[in-house]
This record gives C-alpha cells, structure tokens and sequence, in this order.
C-alpha cells in the first residue's frame, strides 16, 4: 500500500471517474423513473447487479445474515427510499446532497457503538449540515418537499446501517460483498413493488420503457455497482484511506453539476447556500481529523 505523497496521475483520475458515475447516477435514475416505478426499478437494478456477476466471482466468506441484513438495508432501505423520494418529491442534484447526510449518522452510530464522546468539531460540522438541510427544508419550490427529505434521510439512514454491517463483515472484496448481498434485496423490493405499485403499474412501466430506460437500468447495476465499487475498492486497497475517502465529498458536485447541465435543475440562490453549508460539514467531519493526526505526526518529527 502506498502510504507516501498523494495519488498517482492515472489513479486520481480513476477515483475522479467513479465520483463522476456516482454523481451523475442520480441523473440516471431520474431518466429510468420516467418510465418505471421506483420500487420496479430498484429491483431491476439489484435483479441485474447479481446476475450475471454472480456467475463469474466467489460469493465472499461472510455469514449469509450478514450478506442479507447488508442487502436489505441497501436495497430495500437506502435506493428503495432514494428511487421513491426521486419520483416526484425531490430534484436529483439535492437528493445527491442530502443522501451525503449518512456521513454523520455513521459517526454517530459508532459513537453510540463504542461510547466514544462527541468532539467539538463534529458538533460544528453537524451544525453546518443541519443549517444547510433547514435551508432545503425552508424553500417550497417543488425543488424538495417534507415527505422527499425524509425519505432522503431514510435512505441515509439505510446506507449508514449498511456501512455498520458491512464493516462487521470485515475486510472482504468490496465488488464481491455487494454483487452477493444484492439478490437478497430483490424480494423485499419486488414484495413492496407489488404492495404499493400494484402488478398493472409495474407491467405498464416495464411495456413502456424505452432504450434510455434499459440503458439506465443497465447502468445502475453495471456502472455504479461493478464498476464503481470494484475500482473504489481497489483504490482503498493501492492507498491508505486518508488519501482516497475525501474525493467521496465530490459526488455531491457532480451530482448538483450534472442535474443542473443535462436536466435543467435550477440552481437558485439557497440551494448554493444549502450545498455550500452541507459541503462545510461534510468537509469538516472528514478532513479534520485528518488535519490534526498529520499535525500531530509533524510536530513528533
């Protein structure tokens, strides 16, 4: 592992290629849920996740409860309330921002783990993000409405559990644990597809789309999922993760970027103030540690 100096040239662009896709995934779905419902789609999405990747890589050497709690939470919980809110109750370039939350419920789901007090510094970044989401929350545009950001934070939520279970799992192949855990999210999906959606709905949605929705199905599974976890988990594994886990804090940007440029999502005044105030505290709960801990290593030498 190289622990010295920064990325190398080939690599950075690598980590700027998989910010690129998971920021711009959120564009993706908004073009795939303009034909499928959103509980169709995220099950289509894991369907194709799973196969035909399973056919050609090990499942990973982890407890079959936890491939399934790590399934569930992801599946069902985080995209199957993203891909809901994404209907009609939030824009693509806030849902990338607001989903960013997970940061900080994961921080805390860990200090509640391990009874680890809460630092000065987190409290401000906590403080930023809140004031940035109450920015959100205070505007009624359309933009973002009370049921969309509190489906967002649901699926923070879900994706914050996920890391908790994927970090019990301990350290497994990245692109194996999450093709594998992904068939355990198709029956809770396709069972709460039918629930809500109904079988006329789902069937219409699937004789409805067109090649840009299997296009962007296609990708959810192959772009985000195999592509993006594979080279992310190589990356962590060529560099310590204090090099590569700040470029995370780009997903955000492409996302509000690219929603903006492809869509045409306005970028009025308090959704650069709500990203700005978002990004603040994300940046200060990631970077700073770091900043002490290379400050500290500075000061011994």
């Amino acid at each position: 592992m190289n622990s010295r100096g920064g990325l190398p040239p080939l690599h950075l662009l690598l980590a700027l290629g998989v910010m690129a896709v998971w920021g711009t995934n959120f564009v993706v779905i908004k073009l795939a849920l303009a034909h499928l419902p959103p509980l169709t789609l995220a099950t289509l999405r894991f369907s194709l996740a799973f196969l035909p990747m399973a056919l050609l890589i090990k499942r990973p050497a982890v407890p079959l409860k936890n491939l399934a709690a790590y399934g569930v939470l992801i599946g069902a919980g985080q995209f199957g309330l993203l891909f809901t809110a994404m209907r009609t109750d939030i824009t693509p370039g806030l849902a990338s921002l607001v989903v960013q939350t997970q940061v900080f419920i994961t921080i805390g789901l860990s200090m509640r783990l391990t009874g680890e007090k809460i630092a000065p510094y987190q409290i401000a970044a906590m403080a930023l993000a809140v004031a940035g989401l109450g920015t959100i929350g205070w505007h009624t545009d359309g933009s973002a409405t009370p049921l969309g950001l509190l489906l967002v934070l649901g699926a923070a939520l879900s994706w914050s559990l996920g890391n908790m279970t994927a970090r019990a799992a301990g350290p497994v192949p990245m692109l194996n644990y999450v093709v594998w855990s992904s068939v355990f999210a198709v029956p809770p999906l396709f069972a709460m597809a039918l629930l809500t959606e109904g079988w006329p709905q789902m069937a219409a949605g699937v004789a409805a789309a067109d090649w840009t929705t299997w296009g962007a199905v296609v990708w959810q599974a192959v772009g985000n999922t195999m592509f993006g976890y594979a080279a992310w988990g190589w990356l962590l594994g060529k560099h310590p993760a204090a090099q590569v886990a700040p470029l995370a804090l780009l997903v955000p940007v492409f996302g509000l970027g690219s929603s903006a440029l492809l869509l045409g999502e306005p970028l009025q005044w308090w959704k650069i103030l709500a990203f700005v105030l978002v990004m603040a505290g994300l940046s200060l709960g990631v970077l700073w540690p770091r900043f002490m801990t290379k400050n500290k290593v500075e000061a011994r030498a």
